[in-house]
């Protein structure tokens, strides 16, 4: 799928997205430096970085804006080795996230930040899959239904941001 990507390319994902932000990507690259196993696997996933508001009456989630992205820069090439296929958030990468998105064919997305309440309805359901101890940044499996991103850099090396 991730060759196919274009950057510039808007799409509406549906399907299955895991959720994580700083603290779960840090206990997570913390388990791998122990050669321990994961609580969930990568393999093929996307995670957007993301920590929902509290959910109201009948909604999975409340508003689900994206993180600032270069937040997880430093995980994010150990992650994308593992397997990891997409990654979802807001703003630019560094350098070596861009050489890990090319090495391993995966793609980086951009939701628009301050769009949380149109994003989080897009979210059919969510349910914790991991580090329930941190609240609104546990890792969760999210189904979503249209939820509107943009490829902001794809596995050939390209991205939207003008300066980059």
């Amino acid at each position: 799928m991730a060759d196919s990507l274009q950057a510039g390319q808007q799409i509406l994902l549906t399907g299955r997205l895991l959720s994580a932000r700083d603290a779960a990507h840090k206990r997570l690259c913390d388990l791998l430096d122990r050669n321990e196993p994961l609580p969930v696997d990568l393999k093929d996933q996307v995670i957007y970085f993301v920590g929902p508001t509290p959910a109201r009456p009948g909604r999975p989630i409340g508003s689900a804006g994206p993180t600032t992205s270069s937040r997880m820069d430093k995980y994010s090439p150990r992650l994308l080795a593992m397997g990891l296929r997409g990654m979802i958030g807001k703003g630019y990468r560094g350098p070596k996230v861009v050489e890990s998105l090319i090495k391993y064919h995966a793609v980086h997305f951009a939701a628009v930040g301050g769009l949380g309440a149109i994003l989080g309805k897009a979210v059919k359901s969510a349910k914790i899959l991991a580090y329930e101890d941190l609240g609104t940044e546990a890792i969760r499996e999210l189904i979503v239904e249209d939820f509107p991103v943009v490829v902001a850099y794809d596995c050939h090396g390209n991205t939207v941001y003008p300066d980059k």
